[in-house]
Parts: structure tokens; sequence; C-alpha cells
């Protein structure tokens, strides 16, 4: 009789077992990101990070392991089967992975085997896209909403399901328009308290600020800077984007400058990217509101992998923290 086929395990399912190592498993996983090193010693190895919808963990392979040089020819993106047994570095989940296959293009046309792999947005897509829109109708200065319309004229398709970010916040397909979307809905509520900030350059600063991001990553089930976005990064690509637009629709010298440096301060610190420090009273909100839904992003989205009954994730580097997960009135 044929050897019977194991059940796929998937990331979440993994580490939700009882914590005991050794266990085998099964599972498909996307490979989202693999690096070479070299040890101490001069032997290579590399580190990969590989995931599903459900989450991700990491593992080393050495260049002794007989799996080595198939995960190295696989490159980020692959899909593969992976057997291997429950291990765990440090407190977390670091399979020990003993064979490992690539996925051929038949099988990955198997119905609904994608759709287990790639990690959305939690909110539906087409309602963020139509309540982005609005936010676009909704600008009231003409001039400013021409210059928003011609760059997404420009960018929309790719827009609509870029990540926000390859590992920090809102890393998953739909995240920059969610991203995006949040950020208006916040600034819309906090409009109110500052009365020094001009609602129309806020919300259309917000709505452009990480447009670059859609030609900075790149990837269908791997996300990866693209040669551009490695060589001059998402803030310089929004700003061109921008202006050229702007130029297009002959905005006033001003408000392109305006707009433009919000652009260019948005993440906020120059160790984070930012060109300049955010210098104007609408630059400074954008920047504030962007940072707290992009730490909230990692919150929501830790929250949604969290494991039953544990009570603080993985550390998350862009808090540079665990996150207590188990809610109020619990313990």
């Amino acid at each position: 009789m044929p050897e019977a086929t194991p059940p796929l395990s998937t990331v979440r399912e993994l580490k939700t077992r009882d914590g005991t190592s050794s266990q085998p498993f099964t599972s498909l996983l996307v490979v989202r990101k693999l690096t070479l090193k070299t040890a101490s010693n001069g032997n290579p190895y590399c580190n990969a990070d590989l995931g599903d919808r459900t989450g991700s963990f990491g593992c080393t392979l050495f260049s002794d392991h007989p799996a080595f040089e198939l995960l190295k020819a696989a490159g980020e993106g692959s899909v593969i089967r992976v057997e291997g047994k429950i291990d765990y570095y440090q407190g977390r989940l670091s399979p020990k992975l003993a064979k490992i296959a690539i996925l051929s293009e038949s099988e990955l046309g198997a119905p609904g085997l994608l759709d287990n792999l790639v990690e959305l947005a939690p909110e539906n897509a087409d309602a963020l896209w139509t309540e982005f829109l609005g936010l676009i109708a909704s600008l009231p200065h003409p001039e400013l909403k021409a210059t928003v319309q011609a760059v997404f004229d420009e960018i929309g398709d790719t827009f609509r399901w870029s990540p926000a970010a390859v590992a920090m916040h809102h890393a998953y397909r739909h995240g920059l328009l969610e991203h995006t979307v949040h950020m208006a809905r916040a600034c819309q509520a906090l409009l109110p308290l500052y009365p020094e900030v001009d609602p129309s350059l806020a919300l259309a600063g917000i709505l452009l600020h990480d447009t670059g991001k859609s030609i900075e990553y790149e990837g269908t089930l791997a996300t990866k800077r693209s040669r551009r976005g490695i060589l001059q990064g998402h803030v310089v690509l929004g700003y061109q984007l921008v202006r050229k637009a702007g130029k297009k629709v002959k905005l006033n010298e001003d408000l392109l400058e305006r707009l433009e440096h919000i652009v260019l301060s948005h993440q906020g610190e120059p160790e984070w990217g930012a060109a300049v420090y955010a210098a104007t009273p609408e630059a400074v909100f954008v920047s504030m509101i962007d940072n707290l839904d992009a730490k909230m992003g990692m919150v929501q989205r830790a929250l949604r992998q969290a494991v039953a009954g544990e009570e603080f994730s993985e550390r998350l580097p862009g808090l540079n923290a665990q996150l207590l997960i188990r809610p109020p009135g619990t313990a």
C-alpha cells in the first residue's frame, strides 16, 4: 500500500503544539526571507524566514545539511514542502528541518493553495479601496485633489495590493492601503483638536506619504526591495511622484513644497529614513499619525497571531519589547 500523506500543519498550528520538542510535522510554506552568512569557522549557512498566512518562524540550515543547497537554490518567494521536527531556540519556535521540496508551477496551481500562503489585510480590500477613493474625492482644495488623483492614476493598481513593509508593520497584501486608510481615519478624528493644521494639506499628505512603497517593494508571495527601492528608498520615490504630479496640475509652488516636505519628513527621524525633520504643522501632524498607526499595526497583527494560552508575544523589533497579549482582567 502507498504511504499515507501526512496532514499539513499551518504555522499557527505548529505554535499551538504543547511545547514538546521533536514532534514531526509537514507544512507548505513560502520562503519569505533568505540570508546567506558565513560562520566563524568559515562554513556557510543560511537563515530563513518561512511562513504562511497564519504566521512565520525562523530557522537555520548549515552547509552540511542535505537540504542546504536546495533551499539556497529555491530563493525568496518560492513555495516549499517542509518536513521536520518541532524545536525551539531562546523560547521561540525554530524547527529542525529534515526534508525540503520546491513546488512546481503545476503544483502551485492547486485550488486554494496560494490563498493559504498569502497573508492579507484583515479588512476587506475592496471596501478599503472604495473608502480610499472617497477620501480623495473629499479633498476640498481642487489642486491638491488633482495632485493626489494624478499620483494614483499612475500607481493605483500597484498601491492597492502592496504591503506597507517587508517585516515591520502592515507587512502583508493590501497592507499599504490599510495603513493609509487607518491614518486618514485618525486624521479626521484628530483635526478638530488642532485648528493650526490645514485639513486639505494634512489629508493629501497622508494619502501620498507612502506612495513610494508601491515602487520600493516587489514580489508576489514574498516581499523584497526593488532595485530602485534599494538605491533610492520610498521617501525619495514618493517625493518624485508628488513633484511630478504637482507640476503636471500646476499646483501652487508653496503648497507643492509643503506637500513634498510631508513626504520627505514623515518617517520622523533620519535614522528611521526621514530626509528631513518635520518642520510644518501638517508635517508634524502626519509624522505622528504615521508613527502611531505603524506601532498599533504591529500590536494588532501580534494579537491576531497570538497563540491561545500564551501571555506574551515574541519580541517585536518595532516596539523593542514583547507584547502582553492576554486581555485585561483575564490574568
